[in-house]
């Protein structure tokens, strides 16, 4: 079965055209900014996803094992603490992080909150299959 996010573009409809999504550190600076998920990448066809989120001061993401997805992950502004195989490392805006997929890791803002972006291939949208296809 083809993937419809893979598929070359139709020729008869326009090229792509490269445009500017979002300020990031417009984002990352709000003051009141609430937490989770401030901008989504939603453009159809893409094959890539992206996400600014934000964490308050003393908030978390649990930890937590990505089995199947890299995942680049850029500290926007704030700080706070990656932890991964028991190992704290403190992150400071800039810090450019790969989240390899199988590792475990968990995430904590510091005093001043952490905001930031996260890339990562796109995961396949959901297929309807018959019982007999899901059992083997």
């Amino acid at each position: 079965m083809t993937d419809p996010h893979t598929t070359a573009p139709d020729p008869g409809s326009p090229a792509p055209v490269p445009r500017l999504l979002c300020d990031t550190r417009a984002l990352a600076e709000l003051p009141d900014a609430p937490a989770g998920a401030l901008w989504k990448l939603a453009e159809s066809g893409r094959q890539l996803d992206a996400n600014v989120v934000r964490l308050p001061p003393g908030h978390r993401v649990d930890t937590h094992t990505e089995p199947d997805l890299d995942v680049l992950l850029l500290v926007l502004s704030g700080g706070g603490t990656l932890t991964a195989q028991d190992n704290p490392q403190q992150l400071t805006e800039g810090a450019l992080l790969w989240l390899p997929h199988g590792s475990t890791r968990s995430l904590a803002a510091g005093e001043h909150g952490l905001s930031y972006l996260t890339v990562h291939r796109r995961r396949p949208g959901m297929q309807i299959r018959s019982r007999r296809d899901a059992t083997g």
